[in-house]
């Protein structure tokens, strides 16, 4: 993959946060039948620089409120933010030169070429025409030989990349996006998986906004979750993992068991339809291994095992006692 980063962006500089938010807070006033709606409420977050960073939430969580106010869409009511380094208040124009928002919603027109796509929106962003690199973008994106066709003829994989790529124009060093692979297929998904990660090996910081738990678990180095408009957490993905005090031992005995063996009170115990004993135990107070040794203390033997570790939806659902909607449903 090409270089996409613009030099002038200082990527190799000495900023520590891509992002920073101190109190940020934003309230929606009462409007006829809508009352007053704190979409943020005092959120102090640090986004390192080169992560890839995941903003997790349930639906109206304030998720989108916090990216448009970084983005300069949305007027914050108090508080203080900096896009690399830059003050949106004091220095907005290159706050929003420094970040690249990719939305969910598919929004260019279908008459026009992924080149010329690309080119508009350079000129939007004030890129010269000498330094604009839309074609090497594409190609970066694996949408060189498409540069020139009808993007209403590009499949859903191609235009979540087109987006991608209109974003890069300006060469940011922070990339938001907003819910990238809603209504992508698996196949798609891993693709756009793979430039995401390419991208930030290059030293763009990655914002990842996302329903699919799995995808933020892969992805992430570190995320945050915002629940009606508070920051739950912010944590490295392995220690939000490590919150459950709990971890499935899966063991499949030799015989077929019509019960839960007497002697095992000490763990959750249920014995699975496909005839498989899980056992529920706190990994902090004992290994798999000594949950193992007591099955067999009491004369089990067992021909396969796994286990069950917990995911970032267990950890989700423990914080916010959510489930996360479908990607269609995101608000």
């Amino acid at each position: 993959m090409q270089n996409l980063t613009n030099p002038d962006n200082n990527i190799d500089g000495d900023i520590e946060n891509a992002i920073t938010a101190e109190g940020l807070t934003k309230t929606y006033q009462a409007s006829g039948n809508q009352s007053e709606k704190k979409a943020l409420k005092n959120v102090d977050l640090e986004i390192p620089r080169g992560m890839i960073f995941g903003l997790l939430g349930p639906n109206g969580a304030g998720k989108s409120t916090f990216i448009n106010i970084l983005a300069g869409l949305v007027i914050k009511s108090s508080g203080k933010a900096s896009v690399w380094g830059f003050n949106i208040d004091e220095n907005p124009r290159m706050a929003r030169a420094s970040i690249g928002v990719v939305p969910q919603e598919i929004n260019f027109d279908p008459f026009f070429t992924p080149l010329e796509s690309l080119d508009l929106q350079a000129g939007l962003y004030g890129v010269k025409t000498n330094q604009r690199r839309s074609m090497e973008i594409l190609e970066t994106l694996g949408l060189g030989d498409k540069a020139n066709a009808y993007s209403r003829t590009l499949s859903g994989g191609m235009r979540r990349r087109l987006l991608i790529a209109k974003a890069l124009v300006h060469q940011p060093p922070i990339l938001v996006l907003d819910e990238p692979t809603a209504g992508v297929d698996i196949e798609l998904r891993h693709q756009l998986w793979t430039y995401v990660r390419a991208l930030n090996e290059q030293g763009v910081t990655i914002v990842l906004t996302t329903h699919y738990l799995e995808e933020a678990q892969a992805l992430c180095d570190r995320i945050a979750i915002i629940d009606h408009g508070d920051l739950v957490i912010c944590d490295d993905t392995p220690k939000l993992l490590s919150l459950l005090d709990s971890k499935t031992l899966l063991l499949r005995p030799e015989t077929t068991l019509s019960e839960v063996p007497a002697g095992l009170e000490s763990y959750h115990t249920t014995l699975q339809s496909d005839g498989k004993l899980a056992l529920t135990f706190n990994p902090r107070e004992k290994t798999a291994l000594q949950v193992l040794d007591d099955v067999r203390q009491k004369n089990i033997s067992i021909t396969d095992l796994e286990t069950e570790s917990t995911n970032l939806e267990d950890v989700f659902m423990k914080l916010t006692g959510n489930q996360m909607a479908p990607p269609n449903q995101a608000g």
